[in-house]
């Protein structure tokens, strides 16, 4: 994030408030001092403003949310439009639509009944209508585009609001407020800052101190976008990493199995051969039953040896 100067908010004109009869008494402690019936405001406060407002848009667009920039003045909508369609960042410049916060389901029927007809021209469906359908429904299609075509990517309520000028977009400031919404505003000695979370104490009618904070703030947001791109893509690098290291355990699986190979063929020898001893012995009984009984040492003396006469005889 570049370093803010206080000398190029003062060539911007930054410094210039309303005149004195008109000020707010709440923006005393950002008022430096006053000179032919203008105050004159602070730049140093408006300068750490900044910064801590740049700190903080900078973390919501990082985490992924939306900001809704809202600027209707004619001084304004031109350098906001222009600033934050490069960012990518939804934007109201012209009248704003009651209940774009508080009825945000009837503000995202209109955007799809826009898509609806980008649709029908696609498909055909709308040269079948007559001539007079058609007229109404180009119509509609461009008031829709003019009012609400800026926020047809904003699928749900924005993370922070961005204001040029709260008195002009009160209705906004109550919106957000009832919906605990963070505030962001340029906030003019004509208003009361204590409606805003994020005070940016600077002139909000002059264009060019407008078009000054304007361009710091959509860096900010523009570098928390792309440090959550960056967020991402190791993310991506990481998870893939994390396949190729799995890689290599598969192989030491693989490995492993191999290395027990040996292991499992001794255990087949050893039970081929524990098969062959017992075929041995099996073939050894076998033996051993068909050969005949051997005589013993007492049965042949018996043979031999006649009987003794008895006294019968």
């Amino acid at each position: 994030m570049s370093k803010i100067e206080v000398k190029d908010l003062l060539d911007a004109g930054v410094h210039f408030g309303h005149l004195t009869r008109k000020w707010n008494p709440n923006m005393a402690p950002y008022i430096y001092m006053e000179r032919n019936g203008i105050h004159i405001i602070n730049l140093y406060k408006s300068v750490a403003k900044i910064e801590e407002a740049n700190e903080a848009l900078k973390k919501i667009a990082a985490s992924g949310r939306k900001i809704l920039f809202v600027a209707t003045k004619k001084q304004a909508k031109d350098i906001v439009s222009e600033k934050v369609a490069n960012i990518n960042m939804p934007y109201i410049t012209e009248r704003w639509p009651g209940g774009m916060l508080t009825n945000f389901v009837t503000i995202r029927k209109a955007v799809k009944k826009m898509a609806a007809i980008d649709k029908m021209k696609a498909d055909g469906t709308f040269n079948t209508l007559s001539k007079k359908e058609k007229l109404q429904v180009d119509r509609l299609r461009a008031k829709l585009e003019k009012n609400l075509g800026s926020i047809s990517d904003m699928t749900r309520l924005p993370g922070a609001l961005f204001i040029v000028d709260i008195r002009r977009e009160h209705i906004a400031v109550k919106e957000a407020q009832k919906l605990n919404i963070p505030i962001f505003a340029m906030v003019d000695t004509n208003a009361d800052p204590r409606e805003v979370d994020y005070v940016i104490p600077a002139n909000d009618d002059a264009s060019k101190s407008i078009e000054k904070i304007m361009t710091l703030v959509t860096d900010a947001v523009a570098e928390g976008l792309h440090e959550r791109k960056q967020d991402k893509v190791e993310a991506d690098a990481a998870a893939t990493e994390g396949e190729v290291v799995a890689e290599p355990k598969v192989a030491e699986v693989v490995e492993e199995a191999a290395a027990a190979e040996p292991t499992a063929k001794e255990v087949i020898e050893e039970a081929a051969e524990e098969v062959v001893e017992a075929n041995e012995e099996v073939a050894e009984a076998t033996t051993t039953e068909d050969k005949p009984a051997e005589t013993t040492e007492e049965e042949k003396t018996s043979e031999v040896e006649p009987e003794e006469p008895t006294e019968d005889n």
